[in-house]
């Protein structure tokens, strides 16, 4: 199997993720009075089934290019734990417009399809 055209090497996404801590991590810390999560893993074996089923929902709904979104959120803070970062990922279906990669083209979240969000976040966050 070839290789993905969108892979970046292990040196570039190391420095995307120390940019990340240097600048985004120290706001949070700054701003929350703690670390926070910053990486998130899924079993190969999870994301291919959420991934069918996207695929499946889609095909019933005449979805022909599924796609996936994935959103940063935040859990709510409460007495015994701190607000934590999640993410989920969010079905999209293709753009109706002339052009899928402008701004205003791009595809549209699937609101009839389930987002998901059951992950294991590393803490303390792993460095990459």
């Amino acid at each position: 199997m070839k290789k993905p055209k969108k892979c970046i090497s292990v040196e570039e996404a190391r420095k995307e993720q120390d940019e990340w801590v240097r600048t985004r991590g120290k706001d949070i810390r700054e701003a929350e009075g703690y670390e926070d999560t910053r990486e998130f893993w899924y079993s190969v074996d999870e994301l291919q089934e959420y991934l069918d089923y996207v695929k499946e929902k889609s095909k019933e709904q005449g979805v022909e290019k599924p796609g996936i979104r994935f959103y940063l959120g935040a859990y709510p803070k409460t007495n015994e734990k701190k607000s934590y970062t999640t993410m989920f990922l969010s079905p999209t279906k293709e753009a109706k417009g002339d052009t899928e990669n402008a701004e205003e083209d791009s595809d549209p979240n699937n609101y009839e399809i389930e987002p998901y969000n059951t992950i294991g976040s590393g803490w303390p966050p792993m460095e990459y």
